[in-house]
């Protein structure tokens, strides 16, 4: 009655639906851990710029300090 074929491909989607229900609760799992670090950095966003940005306008505002002292010493830029 059970050919070994059929054993076969029984266990072998029983074992597909297992890895399915694996790979479905971790995407789950990624997606929540996202929502959090979203929910996370929103109050981050409203409060200020982030690390990267706020560095990246201390940059800018250095350079543009740079020019404004280059104009006032009349050096040509």
């Amino acid at each position: 009655m059970f050919e070994p074929t059929m054993i076969i491909a029984a266990a072998s989607l029983v074992g597909l639906c297992i890895v399915a229900f694996a790979l479905l609760k971790a995407w789950h799992s990624w997606l929540a851990l996202k929502q959090r670090e979203l929910e996370s950095s929103s109050g981050e966003i409203e409060e200020g710029v982030g690390n990267s940005a706020a560095r990246i306008e201390i940059a800018d505002l250095k350079e543009r300090i740079k020019k404004l002292e280059a104009i006032a010493s009349g050096v040509d830029l």
